[in-house]
């Protein structure tokens, strides 16, 4: 009956990893979304390595255990393969060493399955082996090395062939903890004589692991040592000791131990160093936050940018490429696991079998727990891997041989268990063990669901901008469709390129190492098709391909001819142009000098950064300048010349000085509202006060985007994010613009001044005037320096050439 219903789970599994090598296998063709690719082929090696091995342990199974639990070495198998599967998808060449490795370990678990089934020789050598294990691991202190060349040196070996000792010597510690603590059970505390030689022990070994600086390592020998003084004495104050001796060791180290003051910090404030000592966590985060609910799909994530993916993170790539559901699945399996093997302990036939069986469901929990705990940031990084799941020839081994115990232990032929003085211990034991999954998928669920979305908007996310070279990106258009920033090239090598560099300030960049700024940013939902596609069509692309749908272009009020214009006359002067329509808020032109050119953000990057000028910022909606003079029309406008305090800021509040403008992009934050002597203003802010000098008294609402091209209904008008503001009466208005009129002309003008001697700035406003019939418009020059001419003369050509196109 067992071997019927372990083959049948066993089918399932094979089936789940067939259909997952498939689909690593198109992978290249969805994400390109052409069957002209290169497909990945290598997996099917490994999986074929991984159905032939697991296929031999079965049959071995059915001959040496026939009444073995059913369920144990299925999930462990399926736990094999599906990591296998991920290390081939992340690094062949690393997936072709596990698959070495899950032969040897298949080898050693089925040698051990044809060993007497009390596992007495362990119990009889366990001083034998036990020192061994102290030895081999002693001698990293002299022979280490690391397969990577750099960083601790915890393994023996050479030739592509290494073995981590601390792996085996926790497996030997349960054997020989079980072994001596049965041998002496009841144990009663105080029994400091009779615990010595276990206090000895492995109190050796965690001085070898702190000196190695194996942390990881060290935890959990201190928690198996406390678990299995617990389970044989069912005292609390076991537990209460270690948890106070761990928390009393973690502030001595955070304060005076550089390595775990660098974990602890990376884990309690990771986003203070989001680039450094931090980087792996963020990313790990990222890498959750990526999958969502059900992931990007197997081959379609970017879980390689996560560092030691194959390994310490082997849960984050898991999660990005199937997400919430897959992650949930995988802890249910490891629930599944521990549970069936404390069911194993419970059966057991002597006290030393049940010991040895819990302290091996003891040390895969805790090390999964660890490790997950890690990936998830609800435990401090610790550098262990996932049992069964993790790059490691020695982990994969130690878990095979724990597996095989477990699974011998579980094949009773006698009818009654032994006898079991409390169960308490046990029960408590599982209690924490389920407590630790379940707050690992609410952990998981916090991230994958819930700050999923905030986190892939961050600008250190690369995986942005891989999804940009696979999806074609909107393009920014002026208000006559001419293109302004677009994306060429074919999927795969998408690129974004800028054909009107001197817009950069204002449109901004979307680039792979700086992030995005300007329209590029405020716009990216559009522009990546997260927004304005219907939401079954997001759904579907998220689930077929793991990417938005294609994104949409904008359509901006911008006229190109006009913004030209001014580029051209502001030649190399320092300042700001706009223009808008009067009465509707469209902003025909947003010029900021000195600019950069995007297409050059790759070489030029650094430099922009740290340049004096600041041309990355928009001048004209970012920059902040004292109106002085400026504001003299205003109080024409009003009446007075020379008003109170409290009505000038009422005026100021009314003319939009005290709050930024509601439109789609970057800008400055205003001044504190009421303030007077310090006031500063934004080229913006300015234009649309002086809008009401042609606009009859009303302040209108700024629009940049005027409408996005959806795929079912063409192009959408978007509405302004504010209303129109009524400031002036219209009878004042019309009398101060035509005092302002410039002779012979159809519009009127100011010059203001405003700053110190050394740093002054020049603004220049002028606007159709209010019984003007065609466009009313607004032009508002603003210069840092004293030029009066030369803001004059270029908001004069710039009106001009708006009325007379």
């Amino acid at each position: 009956m067992a071997d019927q219903r372990e083959r049948r789970l066993l089918i399932l599994a094979a089936i789940f990893l067939f259909l997952y090598s498939a689909i690593l296998t198109l992978a290249p063709a969805v994400r390109e979304q052409s069957w002209n690719v290169s497909y990945r082929l290598s997996h099917w090696l490994g999986f074929a390595l991984w159905a032939a091995l697991i296929l031999f342990a079965h049959r071995t199974l059915s001959q040496r255990l026939p009444d073995r639990d059913p369920y144990l070495f299925p999930l462990a198998a399926l736990l094999s393969g599906w990591g296998l599967l991920t290390i081939w998808r992340l690094d062949p060449s690393f997936g072709l060493r596990q698959s070495l490795w899950l032969g040897v370990s298949v080898a050693a678990f089925t040698a051990i399955l044809r060993a007497p089934h009390d596992l007495n020789f362990l119990r009889r050598y366990k001083y034998v082996l036990l020192t061994g294990g102290l030895a081999l691991t002693a001698l990293t202190l002299l022979f280490g090395t690391n397969p990577t060349g750099s960083g601790p040196r915890l393994w023996l070996g050479c030739c592509g062939f290494y073995l981590q000792p601390s792996e085996p010597l926790k497996l030997l510690l349960v054997v020989y903890l079980a072994a001596y603590l049965a041998d002496h059970m009841p144990v009663r505390l105080p029994a400091f004589p009779l615990l010595l030689p276990t206090v000895f022990v492995t109190g050796l070994a965690l001085l070898l692991l702190v000196v190695q600086r194996d942390l990881g390592m060290a935890s959990i020998f201190i928690l198996l040592f406390t678990v299995m003084l617990y389970l044989t004495t069912d005292k609390r104050r076991v537990l209460l000791v270690t948890a106070g001796a761990l928390t009393l060791a973690g502030l001595v180290g955070f304060f005076f131990i550089d390595i775990v003051h660098a974990r602890l910090e990376a884990w309690l404030n990771p986003w203070n160093d989001p680039s450094g000592r931090s980087y792996q966590v963020i990313q790990s985060l990222l890498a959750i936050a990526n999958g969502g609910t059900f992931g990007r799909g197997p081959g379609l994530g970017s879980p390689g940018l996560v560092p030691v993916a194959i390994s310490d993170f082997v849960f984050s790539a898991i999660a990005e490429e199937t997400g919430l559901a897959g992650t949930i699945g995988l802890l249910a399996i490891f629930g599944l696991i521990l549970a069936r093997s404390l069911i194993a302990s419970m059966r057991a036939a002597d006290k030393y079998r049940r010991l040895l069986a819990a302290g091996l469901t003891a040390h895969l929990g805790i090390q999964a727990l660890l490790i997950i705990g890690g990936n998830l940031r609800m435990l401090p990084l610790t550098g262990v891997t996932l049992p069964f799941v993790s790059y490691g020839g020695s982990s994969l081994l130690t878990s095979f041989i724990a597996l095989a115990f477990l699974l011998t232990i579980g094949h009773q032929t006698e009818t009654e268990p032994a006898a079991l003085l409390s169960p308490r211990p046990y029960f408590l034991l599982a209690g924490l063990l389920g407590i630790g999954l379940a707050a690992a998928s609410l952990t998981d669920s916090w991230w994958a669901v819930i700050r999923g979305p905030d986190l892939l908007t961050r600008t250190d996310n690369p995986r942005r901008s891989i999804a940009d070279r696979y999806v074609l990106r909107g393009s920014l258009l002026d208000r006559d469709n001419q293109p302004i920033n677009a994306t060429e090239g074919k999927s795969g090598s998408y690129q974004r390129v800028y054909l009107y560099p001197d817009l950069a300030p204002l449109t901004g960049y979307t680039n792979p190492t700086y992030g995005q700024a300007g329209l590029e940013a405020s716009l990216d939902n559009y522009l990546r098709g997260l927004q304005g596609n219907p939401a079954s069509l997001i759904w579907w692309d998220h689930l077929l391909y793991g990417t938005p749908p294609p994104g949409l272009d904008v359509r901006l009020s911008l006229d190109l001819k006009l913004q030209k214009k001014a580029d051209f006359l502001f030649n190399r002067s320092k300042g700001a142009v706009v223009m808008i329509n009067a009465k509707s808020g469209e902003i025909l032109i947003m010029a900021s000098h000195p600019g950069y050119d995007p297409n050059k953000l790759a070489q030029l990057g650094q430099a922009l950064a740290t340049d004096k000028e600041a041309p990355l910022i928009n001048r004209a909606a970012q920059g902040l300048y004292p109106p002085g003079t400026a504001v003299t029309p205003f109080y024409h406008a009003v009446g007075e010349t020379d008003e109170p305090a409290s009505q000038v800021k009422s005026l100021y509040k009314s003319l939009g000085f005290y709050s930024a403008p509601h439109v789609q992009m970057p800008v400055a934050q205003p001044s504190a509202d009421g303030e007077i002597e310090n006031l500063r203003v934004t080229p913006l802010q300015m234009t649309l006060a002086a809008a009401t000098l042609s606009n009859n008294g009303t302040r209108p609402a700024p629009r940049i985007a005027l409408a996005v091209n959806t795929p079912q209904q063409g192009w959408v008008v978007l509405p302004s994010l504010s209303a129109p503001v009524d400031v002036f009466a219209a009878d004042n208005i019309s009398l101060v613009a035509q005092t302002l009129k410039v002779e012979d002309q159809l519009y009127w003008e100011w010059i203001g001044n405003a700053g110190s001697n050394k740093e002054p700035v020049t603004w220049y406003l002028a606007g159709t005037l209010p019984n003007w019939q065609g466009l009313p418009l607004t032009v508002v020059v603003l210069i840092e320096g004293d030029r009066p001419l030369m803001a004059q003369s270029i908001g004069r050509q710039l009106i001009q050439a708006a009325i007379k196109p």
